[in-house]
């Protein structure tokens, strides 16, 4: 099992990370970045930036196209119907699909349209990119973590891509739980985003004691909380694990949904303490930190 063509729909901060980095070691025309038209005109006039570098990206009109061996999706959850609709060309009946989106449904969603034998589960961690505008700054990629959504050992096309991946210069790593790995990263982002979203900081408001940070781990606990009830049995270790990946991240960093809150765009609200929410009311758990940040920044975005 060989990757040699690859496909990426969403320009967003990882898109533009991860997409540059497979441009600059992939063979000319191996890969390109699927868009509309009108927006692949914008992209070209304008130009995208990483780094303070111009990105070279090859683009693919998406209402053409061949399948190609890795499609990666890289939108956020309320863009992901119409990169399903944009991608529709490239997938084909042996193409790998990975999303790096947040949250616990978009590996569901992308198997309900493509076939769930197509979609590699991943988690996306460790990075701190903050993308204003057309331009991206960072200092630490992250990782990548994949595998199938549980598994004993390594499956073919896992290796395949693991291998991949890292020889194009994009760390990545094999989990045999991908399931309570998302829930895992589900937890963080419960606890991160939102807080940091609410508190207008960056990753550094969440570095020091005080309430934000008391706030984030109490939301978290509320995730860990729920996966006993969905049988993922997330503890504490485990929210102390990613306490440790926070660490080092770079204080002036923000979280995608912090981005959005700047930009006065709808956040991914829905998919965090939405999520925990609807969970919570499933299972009879009360959730009254992720209710109050729901509350709270629901308001906030009324006011856009």
């Amino acid at each position: 099992m060989e990757i040699r063509k690859v496909s990426l729909v969403g320009l967003g901060a990882l898109g533009v990370m991860f997409g540059n980095q497979l441009q600059k070691t992939m063979e000319k025309g191996s890969f390109k970045v699927v868009a509309d038209r009108e927006r692949i005109k914008r992209y070209e006039e304008q130009g995208i930036y990483s780094n303070g570098e111009r990105c070279s990206f090859e683009f693919q009109a998406d209402d053409e196209g061949t399948p190609v061996d890795l499609a990666i999706f890289a939108v956020k959850y309320n863009g992901l119907s119409d990169a399903i609709r944009s991608m529709k060309h490239q997938i084909g009946e042996n193409t790998m699909i990975i999303s790096t989106l947040n949250g616990i449904k978009s590996e569901e969603v992308l198997g309900e349209a493509f076939g769930h034998d197509k979609v590699v589960y991943c988690v996306a961690q460790g990075m701190d990119a903050v993308k204003e505008g057309n331009s991206l700054t960072y200092k630490n990629m992250g990782m990548l973590v994949i595998g199938e959504k549980k598994m004993e050992e390594p499956t073919e096309r896992i290796l395949a891509l693991h291998g991949f991946l890292n020889s194009h210069g994009v760390k990545c790593e094999i989990e045999n739980d991908m399931y309570r790995k998302m829930w895992s990263k589900f937890m963080l982002n419960v606890g991160v985003n939102q807080v940091v979203s609410l508190y207008g900081g960056t990753y550094g408001e969440i570095h020091k004691e005080g309430p934000s940070r008391e706030m984030m781990k109490s939301a978290m606990r509320e995730v860990i909380a729920l996966s006993e009830k969905e049988g993922v049995n997330l503890t504490e270790a485990d929210l102390e694990y990613w306490m440790g990946i926070l660490a080092t991240l770079s204080p002036d960093g923000k979280p995608s949904m912090r981005q959005d809150v700047e930009a006065r765009r709808m956040s991914e609200l829905e998919l965090f303490a939405g999520t925990v929410l609807e969970l919570g009311k499933k299972h009879g758990v009360d959730t009254p930190v992720n209710r109050e940040i729901f509350d709270r920044i629901t308001e906030m975005e009324k006011g856009y």
